[in-house]
C-alpha cells in the first residue's frame, strides 16, 4: 500500500498542491454484503490509513447504492419479495421488520463489523443524495450531454451487449438520438422498467413512459424522481466528490469496462479526473471462484468475525497485493492460519520477521489512530479448539485444562485467553461436523483391551506408569513420543527413525480408540491433558 500511498499523494498534487486526498468505495446493499465486497473497503481503508500514519489527512467515502434497483431476490429471502424487482433498495421492505427498509437490513451488520475491524469511513447515501437534489446540476448537465456521453460509450461498444453486472443498469448502450443517460423511477409502480420518451434541453422537463402503462413527467429542476445510469453515475460522483483514489474488481477493469469509460466521461463531461486507481482480484471460499451475495451462501464480515480475531482477518487482506485472488476457507485450513498468524508474531516480536511481515502485521495490529483488541494470552487455536471440542465448553473444565496447558506461567482467567477462546467455540460448534467432534468413552473398551497384544499392553503400561512425571504438555508430548523409544530400549531423546515413525502412529491409534473410539483425534498430549489422570487410568484399565 506503500506505492499506492505514493501515487495518491502525486495525484493530489497534480491537481492542486491543496487538493485535499479522497479514498472512495462503493457498495449495493441488494444482499448479504459478503468477504468479497469487504476488499472493496480494504484496499482503500489500507491506502488511507498508510497516508494517516503519514500525517496526511485524507477521507474514506463509503458511496452505498442504496437508490439502486432491486434486481434479484438473495437465495433464501422470500420468493414474495420478487414483487419489489425494479424498485429502490431503500424503498423495499425490510425482509425482518427490524430496520427502516431492504437495504438498511444489509448494511446494520457490516457497519458492526467494520466498527471491529477499526474500519473509519465516511457514510453516503444515494438515496438521500438524488432524492435530497444534490445531483440535479449534473444530473441535467449529463442530459443535455447525451450525445456526448453517447458517442463515448460508442467507443467500446461491441456487436453483442455485454453482460449486465450487479451495480450497472444495463442501458448504457443504447444507441441514437434516443440515448438519455438518465432512468425516472416510475411515479405509479415504483420501478425504473421505464423509458424516457422526451426531454426539453431549456425547460428540463422530462418524460417518460412504463411498461406498467402509466405515462408521466417532471421538470428536473424541481424534482428528484430516478437517476443517471451506472457509467454515467460513476464518474460524476469523482468529480463531485474529489475523489483522488478508488479500487474495483477486475471485471472493472478491463478494456471497455466502466473505469476506463468513466475515465474519459470524467474529463470531457463532468470537467473532472479520474482518481488514481487499483483493480483488485476476487476473494473466494473454497470450491468457488467469486463469491456472489445473490447467489446465497457467501459468508459475510460478521460471520468471519464470529471465527478468527480482527487483527486476524485484517491480515488476511493486508497480506495480499490487491492483484492477487483471496481464498477464505472456514475447515480445518482455520489452523494452519492461526498457526501462519502466530509464527509472524513470533518473529516480528525477537525481530527476525522481514520488513515486509513487520510493516502488514503492523497495519493487522493497529490503525493509524487506534490499535485493536487482542488476545492477552495467545495459546494455539488448535489447542483451544481441542479443549473445547473435548469440554463441549464448560468453562471450569477449561480453566482447569488451559491451567495445566500453561503450568510454567498459569492462565489466571479465562478472560486472558479471549477473543479467540470465542472464537475456537464458535468455530468447534459452528463448522466442525458432529460426527467429526471428539466423544470421549464413558466407559472402557472392555472388549478391546482384552484383544491387546503383549507389545501393545506393554505400551500402554509405560505409559500410565510415567504418566505423572511431567503433567503438562512439554511433558505428555515426550512420554507419548517416548513410550516406542523405551520399549526398543532407546533414551527418550533418540533421534525418530522410520521404525519409530511407524511404531509412534501405531500407539496413538490404539489411544484414540481406547479413548475416543477412533483411530484419530484431538493433538494426543492435549487429549490425554484435558482428560486427566484418573479417567485416562479408568479407560485405560485392563491393561
Amino acid at each position: 500500500m506503500v506505492a499506492a500511498a505514493d501515487q495518491v499523494i502525486a495525484e493530489g498534487k497534480r491537481r492542486r498542491p491543496d487538493t485535499p486526498l479522497v479514498c472512495a468505495s462503493g457498495i449495493s446493499p441488494s444482499g448479504p454484503i459478503h468477504l468479497g465486497n469487504l476488499r472493496e473497503i480494504m484496499v482503500p481503508h489500507f491506502v488511507a490509513d498508510e497516508l494517516q500514519r503519514r500525517g496526511i489527512e485524507c477521507k474514506h467515502l463509503l458511496s452505498w447504492d442504496d437508490y439502486d434497483r432491486l434486481r434479484k431476490v438473495p437465495a433464501g429471502l422470500p420468493a414474495s419479495f420478487a414483487e419489489h424487482i425494479g424498485r429502490p433498495l431503500t424503498a423495499v421492505p425490510d425482509p425482518c421488520g427490524e430496520h427502516a427498509n431492504w437495504a438498511e437490513h444489509f448494511k446494520s451488520p457490516f457497519r458492526t463489523a467494520l466498527a471491529e475491524l477499526g474500519v473509519d469511513v465516511v457514510e453516503i447515501s444515494q438515496t438521500e443524495m438524488y432524492r435530497s437534489g444534490v445531483y440535479r446540476e449534473q444530473i441535467i448537465h449529463a442530459m443535455r450531454s447525451r450525445a456526448t456521453i453517447d458517442g463515448i460509450l460508442g467507443r467500446y461498444r461491441t456487436a453483442k451487449k455485454t453482460e449486465v453486472t450487479d451495480a450497472e443498469d444495463g442501458d448504457e448502450y443504447s444507441t441514437g438520438r434516443d440515448y438519455y443517460p438518465y432512468k425516472p423511477y416510475c411515479s405509479a409502480c415504483g420501478r425504473d422498467t421505464t423509458t424516457v420518451t422526451s426531454f426539453d434541453e431549456v425547460s428540463t422537463e422530462i418524460s417518460y413512459a412504463c411498461v406498467c402503462g402509466h405515462a408521466d413527467g417532471f421538470n428536473l429542476r424541481q424534482k428528484d424522481g430516478g437517476k443517471l445510469v451506472w457509467k454515467a453515475d460513476w464518474p460524476m460522483r469523482w468529480a463531485f466528490e474529489g475523489v483522488t483514489f478508488e479500487a474495483a474488481g477486475v471485471d472493472h477493469s478491463s478494456p471497455g469496462s466502466s473505469f476506463t469509460v468513466g475515465s474519459q466521461l470524467v474529463r470531457e463531461v463532468f470537467d473532472g479526473q479520474p482518481p488514481a486507481y487499483l483493480g483488485y482480484s476476487f476473494v473466494g471460499i473454497s470450491g468457488s471462484a467469486k463469491m456472489s451475495g445473490s447467489a446465497g451462501g457467501a459468508p459475510t464480515p460478521d460471520d468471519a468475525l464470529r471465527i478468527l480475531e480482527a487483527p486476524l482477518l485484517r491480515w488476511v487482506y493486508a497480506r495480499r497485493k490487491p492483484n492477487q485472488a483471496i481464498t477464505i476457507a472456514f475447515d480445518q485450513e482455520v489452523n494452519r492460519l492461526y498457526d501462519e498468524w502466530d509464527a509472524v508474531g513470533r518473529r516480528v516480536a525477537d525481530g527476525t520477521a522481514e520488513p515486509v511481515e513487520q510493516a502488514v502485521r503492523a497495519r493487522s495490529v493497529a490503525t493509524a489512530t487506534r490499535a485493536l483488541p487482542s488476545t492477552e494470552r495467545v495459546l494455539p487455536f488448535r489447542t483451544l479448539a481441542s479443549v473445547v471440542d473435548i469440554t463441549t465448553g464448560d468453562e471450569e473444565q477449561t480453566r482447569r485444562i488451559l491451567r495445566d496447558f500453561t503450568a510454567d506461567e498459569p492462565l489466571g482467567s479465562l478472560d486472558q485467553a479471549r477473543p479467540r477462546l470465542d472464537r475456537a467455540y464458535n468455530w468447534v460448534t459452528g463448522h466442525v461436523a458432529v460426527e467429526d467432534r471428539t466423544q470421549v468413552r464413558t466407559e472402557p473398551d472392555r472388549e478391546r483391551l482384552e484383544q491387546l497384544a503383549p507389545s501393545e499392553r506393554e505400551a500402554i503400561k509405560l505409559l500410565l506408569d510415567r504418566l505423572g512425571e511431567d503433567w503438562s504438555v512439554t511433558g505428555l508430548t515426550t512420554l507419548v513420543y517416548g513410550v516406542p523409544k523405551l520399549q526398543a530400549q532407546l533414551p527418550l531423546d533418540a533421534p525418530p527413525t522410520p521404525e519409530l515413525k511407524a511404531a509412534q502412529r501405531a500407539l496413538f491409534s490404539l489411544l484414540y480408540t481406547l479413548l475416543v473410539g477412533r483411530d484419530t483425534g484431538p493433538r494426543l498430549p492435549t487429549l490425554l491433558l484435558a482428560l486427566g489422570p484418573d479417567r485416562i487410568r479408568t479407560l485405560l484399565s485392563g491393561a
